[in-house]
């Protein structure tokens, strides 16, 4: 029937207008029905069993970091299932009470953790208002790993699931996922005989043990295979893995070598930001439910609810990226540790060099190490060959292109035979400035921020960016500037100059190359941002190691051995003529490390050194982090552990004007104030729990709460 003809069908006594708007107000009062969204199920039935949820309600302050109790109607009963997401009303306290349903409060999303007979809140209850969909997100294990996560790091359990939850899309979640394919046989050992534990540690895994190794890698290609190898081999046990890497070039050659391995798609998934929501919900769902077994990822795929979990592994953990800017800021790695003893899984550490963590888990027998002989070193590795900063300056050769004679001679013979690649600690084109006289910091007359040459003729300040014209030094009035570091612009500028008959390739923060050819070129890069050369390049130039190893922290020897050996392990090996000069004091121990390519002893020492001066991660530390009155106040009412100490407080320094504000940062204009709690081994859990009920009583009273970091990576 038309719409026309109901028109034309309906009575005339039937009333119109105004007159039928009431009739439908007056039956939706009297109706027993439940109201359409959003629905407060003012006397609609509960469920027969089990009426009450426990739900998890996505609000991230700290004194709300409980479960709530919300009352399950009976039209919800099959789909209110633990896991399912949610809407509930929150907020609308006792006073709004209408036939035994408590109203009011804003729609807030969650999720239910179990249901129960009864609540031990005697008070009414609101209703669940929505569930919004029937897929059970949250597992048992996801939850248990997300409250660990949250206690190690004084934060709350929603602000740790909203890490871990991708967010929804009705597209993705109504698709079925296909079933599991049958486990792959095992691997053959492949570049793993190049370790003497190696083939060991696949047939274990193939085995359905866990073994737990950290694993020292050999310079140059083979790594992604060897992670490969890994995976397979915990697959053909029947069992899930999860490897979490640092940055999305990285995940792309771990995947690549997995679909070498595994052969073709349906056995492993990547999970990276580059995929965008949808496409990485569809992935993650596919992983929950159990229809892959296997995930390479980034950060975030640290929380993939792998099923039947026998391997979790990290490769480079000294890098920042793995460390989660949102609250709390937890790092892969510990949340890897988490996983592995939570869920007795196998685990593997791998990296190119050893950071001190990694260090202490071989030390206290945790784990054990992985790695080659010294011929097997040898044969893989380049020649590293130093030269120190006053070499430098007394080098008439230096002058042409800022290169001394031995790498000037290295370039021009390395471009015969293949690329070169040379690092640069900072971008830019003379990032940093000091007076030729005196080698005092040229700063900025306005905010004393520090000068820099955006380019061959123009000085401004890096913090507020105002022009400077007419700058003379504040120490002795000279009016020449030097450049104190010269950034990867500037270098590539004058190694054109140099060799104008070559191609300068650079890559950076603005421009990242993943891959470059095997014929002779230039390549200027920045740590962290050098491509892979196809065949390996011929040599590598590491330039102004002084400025990573002269950052005033703790962990910049550790650092900077770590960006020298990831560029030097790009370099083919010795036998293949490779040669690596890095210009830095030869006297420094990460110099010295380097040379002998030894990352595993650079870091025992260093892990003996913290051991005596009682730094991370011989102890645990929370930083604590405001206006110098909260900072006092906060560590005043914590019930801190005995033996705890304070370091502090210092002033921090000001957020230069036009920066982004990183996290702990203080907003602009603003005076703050670091303290740092240090604890003895085994008081870490405690400090945690005494932080984050000081900050929850502080937030509960209303109180400007300071930011609270467990385990800060920067610690000065």
């Amino acid at each position: 029937m038309s719409r026309d003809d109901e028109q034309r069908e309906t009575p005339a006594e039937e009333p119109q207008g105004g007159e039928q708007l009431a009739l439908i107000r007056d039956s939706v009062r009297k109706a027993k029905v439940p109201r359409a969204k959003p629905r407060t199920w003012r006397g609609a039935a509960l469920a027969k069993e089990l009426p009450v949820a426990k739900v998890l309600v996505d609000k991230g302050p700290v004194h709300l970091d409980k479960l709530w109790d919300y009352a399950v109607p009976a039209e919800m009963d099959a789909e209110a299932r633990p896991g399912v997401r949610v809407r509930v009303r929150f907020g609308a306290g006792t006073g709004r009470v209408r036939e035994g349903r408590r109203e009011g409060g804003g729609l807030l999303d969650g999720y239910i953790v179990e249901r129960v007979a009864e609540s031990d809140y005697r008070g009414p209850l609101a209703a669940i208002a929505q569930v919004v969909s029937p897929e059970p997100v949250l597992g048992p294990g996801l939850l248990a790993l997300c409250r660990a996560v949250a206690d190690r790091y004084a934060g709350s359990l929603a602000d740790v699931l909203q890490l871990a939850m991708p967010k929804r899309h009705v597209r993705a979640e109504s698709e079925t996922s296909p079933p599991p394919l049958p486990p792959p046989g095992p691997p053959a050992p492949g570049s793993w005989q190049r370790y003497p534990a190696g083939p060991g540690f696949l047939e274990a895994l193939a085995g359905g043990g866990t073994p737990r190794a950290v694993w020292t890698a050999l310079p140059g290609p083979h790594w992604p295979d060897e992670w490969a190898a890994a995976v397979a081999a915990t697959l053909a046990s029947g069992r899930g893995a999860l490897v979490v890497v640092p940055d999305g070039r990285t995940a792309a050659r771990v995947d690549a070598a997995l679909t070498r391995a595994l052969g073709g798609a349906g056995r492993h998934v990547l999970l990276t930001a580059d995929l965008g929501p949808e496409e990485r919900y569809r992935r993650w769902l596919a992983v929950s439910r159990g229809s892959v077994r296997a995930v390479v990822g980034t950060r975030a795929a640290m929380f993939a609810p792998v099923r039947d979990l026998g391997l979790v592994g990290i490769w480079d953990d000294g890098d920042q990226s793995h460390s989660d800017d949102h609250a709390p800021q937890p790092h892969a790695r510990d949340v890897l540790l988490l996983r592995a003893v939570h869920e007795k899984t196998g685990f593997l550490l791998g990296d190119l060099g050893r950071t001190v963590e990694a260090a202490q888990l071989v030390e206290n027998g945790w784990a054990r190490p992985l790695e080659a002989g010294r011929e097997q070193v040898r044969a893989a590795a380049p020649l590293i060959r130093t030269v120190d900063e006053g070499e430098v300056a007394r080098d008439a050769e230096a002058r042409a292109a800022r290169l001394p004679t031995l790498a000037w001679q290295t370039v021009r013979e390395a471009l015969t035979r293949g690329p070169v690649l040379v690092q640069v600690p900072r971008r830019g084109y003379v990032p940093r400035l000091a007076c030729e006289r005196c080698r005092e910091p040229a700063r900025c007359r306005h905010c004393s921020g520090p000068l820099e040459a955006r380019d061959a003729d123009r000085l401004a300040c890096g913090w507020c960016g105002r022009a400077e014209t007419a700058w003379h030094c504040a120490e002795c009035g000279g009016s020449r500037l030097r450049a104190s570091v010269v950034g990867a612009r500037r270098t590539a500028e004058e190694l054109g100059r140099a060799f104008p008959a070559v191609p300068v390739r650079t890559s950076g923060r603005d421009h990242v190359l993943d891959t470059v050819p095997d014929r002779p070129s230039l390549v200027v890069s920045t740590p962290g941002a050098e491509p892979v050369a196809e065949g390996g390049y011929a040599a590598a130039l590491l330039l102004d190691g002084w400025a990573l190893l002269g950052r005033p922290d703790l962990r910049a020897g550790e650092d900077a051995l770590r960006r020298w050996l990831e560029a030097a392990a790009l370099v083919r090996g010795q036998e293949d003529g490779g040669l690596v000069v890095v210009t830095a004091e030869p006297t420094q121990r990460p110099v010295q490390a380097l040379v002998r390519w030894d990352p595993a002893g650079y870091a025992a020492r260093e892990l003996a050194e913290r051991s005596q001066l009682g730094f991370p991660p011989v102890s645990r530390m929370a930083a604590v982090a405001g206006p110098a009155e909260s900072v006092a106040e906060l560590i005043a009412s914590a019930p801190l552990p005995e033996g705890t100490e304070t370091l502090g407080p210092v002033p921090l320094a000001p957020t230069p004007q036009g920066r982004p504000r990183r996290p702990g940062d203080p907003p602009p204009g603003a005076q703050w104030e670091r303290a740092l709690l240090r604890v003895p081994p085994g008081q870490g859990r405690a400090l945690a729990a005494a932080v984050k009920e000081a900050k929850a009583l502080r937030l509960a009273r209303g109180d400007k709460d300071p930011t609270v970091r467990v385990d800060p990576l920067d610690i000065g």
